[in-house]
């Protein structure tokens, strides 16, 4: 899931993962929770999905389900990375030329939970493969991101009932 802005970065404090394995993140994962904000206000069931596109981005498939216009929506968009592809700090974009920070600053061995970083502290996600997290896990995720300065009071945890 993305925030929008016309730049990319990493809040102060977050470092993203490296090394980090770009094939092995690709796939769907399912929004556990999020600092909400305009492009997913009343979502629920919100999944991403990453595939490679043939020039090396990466296809970034966001899905939702409206709660109050009662309807599924989607956003389709891309990612490329910053710096070199084994370092998990990337830019996405949603809307032509504007890019915004997109930041793995954590990670299990297998790559079924990560903790992403926004722009700023705006923005930040805790994805799963599955529809619910371990609470080690989520315990662990909150503790970083709160090291960082996210208040994690404001993040809404995400039902996946559709």
């Amino acid at each position: 899931m993305i925030g929008f802005n016309s730049y990319a970065s990493i809040p102060n404090g977050a470092v993203a993962v490296k090394p980090f394995y770009k094939e092995k993140y690709l796939g769907k994962w399912y929004e556990i929770a999020r600092l909400d904000f305009k492009f997913e206000r009343n979502l629920n069931n919100t999944t991403a999905e990453y595939s490679l596109n043939d020039n090396g981005t990466i296809k970034v498939e966001n899905k939702g389900y409206n709660t109050k216009e009662r309807k599924w929506v989607q956003a389709t968009g891309k990612a490329k990375f910053v710096r070199e592809e084994n370092n998990a700090m990337l830019k996405v974009s949603f809307f032509g030329p504007f890019y915004s920070g997109y930041n793995v600053i954590a990670i299990d061995n297998d790559y079924k939970y990560a903790l992403v970083a926004g722009a700023s502290l705006k923005y930040l996600w805790i994805l799963s493969r599955e529809i619910k997290i371990p609470d080690d896990i989520k315990e662990k995720y909150l503790k970083i991101a709160e090291g960082i300065g996210y208040n994690t009071n404001n993040l809404l945890w995400i039902k996946h009932d559709k």
